[in-house]
């Protein structure tokens, strides 16, 4: 049986690969900001089947390199922690961030969805998220107890998504977004730099220890 740790480790991680402040996040906002809220819940509706099907995807690799050889869960761990900390690097030493998209149509919740579906960052994202807060808990992750992780993962977005409602919905918020969408940047940069910290901790004494 899943430990409820494991549980919390794949909510937070569906919660966070959410709120992660990027191209949809400020789309979102913008479309709240120019449309009102209706409009921007629908592009966040449709954007959860990209949410879904990406992080569904990262716990299916993670899942099947740890049943087929830890040594390989290992490698992904290592190659996510350094990726993940590329990305915090870059979000820490940010000059500008990204405007967001003009996605206001007559059916946002179909520009949800291709947003949430064709993001070429979204799934290696996703998987560096996971394998940070997986690395020290490897045990966890088997095929029995993938229906529950993914349970966990979708409580994560509907988390994540309440958060970014509520957002979208206060005018105060919205403004404060986007007046210092860089610093907010560079703080979820210094996050990514802690899970990569996180993750490599865990991992490279690990592949340390095989090579000696």
């Amino acid at each position: 049986m899943i430990d409820t740790g494991a549980l919390l480790s794949a909510s937070v991680a569906g919660c966070l690969y959410v709120v992660s402040p990027g191209p949809a996040v400020l789309a979102l906002i913008g479309i709240g900001a120019a449309k009102g809220r209706r409009p921007a819940l629908q592009f966040l509706f449709g954007h959860l089947a990209g949410d879904t099907l990406w992080c569904s995807l990262a716990i299916t690799a993670l899942v099947g390199a740890k049943v087929f050889d830890p040594l390989l869960f290992e490698l992904v761990a290592l190659v996510c922690g350094l990726y993940l900390g590329f990305l915090g690097f870059k979000g820490v030493t940010a000059r500008s961030s990204e405007g967001a998209d003009d996605l206001v149509g007559d059916r946002p919740w179909l520009r949800g969805i291709a947003f949430g579906l064709t993001n070429p960052k979204s799934y290696p994202v996703a998987l560096a998220m996971y394998t940070a807060l997986f690395a020290g808990r490897p045990e966890a992750l088997t095929f029995a107890a993938m229906p529950a992780l993914f349970a966990a993962s979708f409580v994560g977005f509907l988390c994540g998504d309440a958060i970014l409602a509520w957002v979208v919905g206060t005018g105060v918020m919205r403004r404060l977004y986007l007046s210092h969408a860089v610093t907010i940047v560079r703080v979820v940069g210094a996050l990514f730099l802690a899970f990569a910290a996180s993750t490599l901790w865990e991992t490279v004494p690990k592949l340390a220890a095989r090579i000696a």
